[in-house]
């Protein structure tokens, strides 16, 4: 699915994409880097683009529970679960997600 321009995603910026379900958050890196996860933190219901993206890093911003984008991994409680990763590309300088088929880690209480 086609997200965006990359030109209209600013490097440090991240975009919440919730015309899908869970919604999924595109994050571009000062690094130039461009990755689609979760938008919902796995330890309780925040926005991930609300957090705050350091590196290949994002942080929580309810708890500071930190994610590494690349792999979806818990990087810092209180997190215990990973959140979902999705495929990116960039075709003709547009932004596209392939939503992954896993089930998503969402908090409990949260459905979508």
């Amino acid at each position: 699915m086609r997200i965006c321009s990359l030109a209209d995603l600013a490097p440090g910026v991240a975009l919440r994409v919730d015309t899908v379900s869970p919604p999924i958050a595109v994050f571009h890196t000062e690094d130039g880097e461009v990755f689609a996860v979760d938008d919902t933190c796995t330890h309780q219901d925040a926005s991930l683009t609300d957090g705050w993206l350091e590196g290949c890093e994002v942080e929580c911003p309810l708890h500071a529970s930190r994610f590494d984008l690349r792999t979806g991994r818990v990087d810092a409680p209180p997190a215990k679960r990973g959140i979902r990763t999705h495929a990116v590309t960039i075709t003709d300088g547009d932004v596209h997600v392939l939503i992954s088929a896993a089930e998503p880690n969402l908090p409990p209480g949260v459905s979508y």
